[in-house]
């Protein structure tokens, strides 16, 4: 039951980051100097981060109501979703920092010069 709290305040998190550009919610990008930020493509990165924290939000939503479900099991299922968190973590974070897939297209930042 009490990781109904998280999880509703990790999908306000999402939503503003996703579809309100809240882009200082984002850690790392909100510390940045301004011709770093440059760099990024905003609405793949407020795409990218909304998904990535809707995700964790769902992880701890299945958590509380299946721990509510199967109260005797409730062990398990926290040891189930918190390894779950940890490689849904691991996964979405190596995902985001690989391949460049936040970072403005070079090809169209060369044609304009």
């Amino acid at each position: 039951m009490i990781f109904y709290l998280p999880a509703f305040l990790l999908l306000i998190i999402a939503y503003f980051i996703k579809f309100k550009k809240v882009t200082w919610l984002i850690s790392g990008y909100n510390t940045s100097s301004k011709k770093e930020k440059e760099k990024y493509n905003l609405v793949k990165l407020c795409r990218m981060m909304g998904n990535f924290t809707f995700g964790l939000s769902l992880i701890l939503f299945i958590m509380a109501t299946v721990s509510m479900i199967l109260p005797k099991q409730e062990d398990i299922v926290l040891t189930v979703g918190f390894i779950a968190l940890a490689v849904y973590s691991v996964v979405g974070i190596a995902y985001l920092n690989t391949g460049k897939r936040v970072l403005k297209d070079e090809g169209l930042n060369s044609s304009s010069k």
